[in-house]
């Protein structure tokens, strides 16, 4: 199937055209007729696989007749990097319109987007805080609204935003076209969905998993050697763009300082970056001025580059879902990618929720000619206030610290035996380190080695 058999207005195909689409994907394909036909629709598909143009194209298409200068489209979205990359879809894609757009979004001053606002403007790509703030001012009307849209739901759910959609909801005619897109479905969402939208056309492709175009690989790793890992892998790893996420804000800015001593050309992407900085982060790595960027998951949705080759989880998502999201942003319009993570044995369980929904058992996989000896475990009450773990410096620390790796761990005192010790009515085997530096060495050296 070809763009030009959903009859699009000449602007928007010339749009088509510019964007270098020429194939709609299957989310695409089966949404867009539905939308130009005025349906209400549900829309689940996996990151990265087009969901943006899918509702784009069609709102171009109804805004191309009717009255000008006034709110006829709204689109929500749940992060400023989102709403961000759908309002410079909106512009690529309808730039032989008249199509006036303007995001509203938090962090950033409220006088322009105000200004826009009362000049007139057709569609209204916005993050429900900030929206509302324009709400309470009066300075933005939205009784003329023809479509809304809700994009990226579920993520809207995990951050609290369901409060602020219903209020949102209040201001909007009853009279409406609703478009309904997420990649998950939480019971939330699914409630939502149900009382928002009327008789609606659900289209679903390869719900609650990652793309098929990733493939995944697992790097058993004790959170003492990430940094090293990382560096070595980078030097024995042909990549394009990669993106590394990390659990912390500190964390990430940490990492990004420690690629940059080594001469990578990186930047850091989390929430305390003020919005200018955290735009000129992604237009950066979207332009090439940066090969890596490290982030937050504020950036496992909105980041829309087709480049990046390789995703790398340096701290396990918190969620199945994250993962999700997290690995969509390569593997994108159908090109290949590589999923690495870096996991200790506290991810087991998460480890195993993952490859449920994947179906498979991820690939363990050891990084050839590193040493894994260089290995000292941290205890996680070690930890400075960055979230970065301080130097143990003393046997009993490390004895302390290793504790944690006992279940997971296969190794053994000089002896070769075991020390026998008793938890509750249950017994254990505990591997307490030696104190020799020799036999700590190859203490850690036994120590790297995950038994799942």
């Amino acid at each position: 199937m070809k763009f030009e058999q959903f009859c699009f207005e000449p602007g928007i195909v010339a749009g088509i055209r510019g964007a270098g689409y020429t194939t709609p994907t299957p989310i695409q394909e089966k949404a867009i007729p539905l939308v130009l036909a005025g349906r209400d629709v549900l829309g689940l598909a996996q990151t990265g696989t087009g969901k943006t143009a899918a509702f784009v194209l069609p709102i171009l298409q109804r805004l191309a007749k009717g009255p000008s200068r006034q709110t006829r489209a709204l689109i929500v979205a749940p992060t400023r990097e989102l709403a961000e990359q759908i309002h410079q879809t909106i512009i690529d894609l309808g730039k032989g319109m008249r199509v006036k757009s303007v995001s509203i979004y938090g962090g950033v001053s409220k006088g322009p987007q105000a200004s826009a606002l009362r000049r007139g403007v057709e569609i209204v790509v916005a993050c429900p805080g900030r929206l509302l703030d324009h709400i309470g001012d009066g300075g933005v009307d939205l009784s003329h609204v023809e479509v809304l849209v809700l994009d990226e739901a579920d993520r809207m759910c995990d951050m609290g935003f369901l409060p602020d959609i219903r209020l949102i909801l209040k201001h909007l005619p009853a009279k409406r076209q609703t478009l309904f897109f997420s990649a998950t479905m939480p019971a939330d969402i699914r409630n939502l969905a149900d009382s928002i939208l009327k008789n609606p056309a659900t289209v679903q492709i390869g719900m609650n998993a990652p793309v098929e175009t990733v493939s995944h690989a697992l790097y058993p790793t004790p959170d003492g050697l990430k940094t090293k890992l990382l560096l070595a892998m980078l030097k024995q790893t042909a990549t394009g763009r990669v993106l590394i996420f990390t659990r912390t804000k500190h964390r990430a800015k940490n990492l990004a300082q420690d690629l940059e001593k080594h001469s990578y050309r990186v930047s850091a992407l989390q929430g305390n970056m003020t919005q200018n900085r955290r735009q000129d982060a992604i237009n950066g790595f979207r332009d090439g001025k940066y090969d890596i960027l490290v982030a937050t998951d504020i950036a496992s949705r909105g980041i829309d580059v087709q480049e990046i080759s390789h995703v790398i989880n340096f701290d396990m998502p918190n969620t199945v879902d994250a993962y999700t999201h997290r690995i969509g942003r390569t593997g994108r319009a159908c090109q290949t990618g590589e999923a690495f993570t870096f996991a200790g044995q506290a991810d087991e369980t998460m480890v195993r929720e993952i490859e449920h929904v994947l179906g498979a058992r991820i690939e363990r996989r050891k990084l050839p000619n590193f040493d894994y000896s260089s290995f000292a475990p941290e205890s996680p009450s070690r930890q400075d206030r960055t979230g970065r773990p301080r130097e143990l410096k003393s046997p009993r620390t490390y004895s302390r610290a290793a504790k944690g790796y006992d279940r997971v761990i296969k190794a053994q005192e000089p002896s070769g035996r075991p020390a026998r010790r008793r938890t509750g009515n249950e017994s254990s085997v505990s591997h307490t380190p030696p104190r020799h530096p020799q036999q700590r060495r190859q203490f850690a050296a036994s120590s790297a080695k995950s038994a799942w």
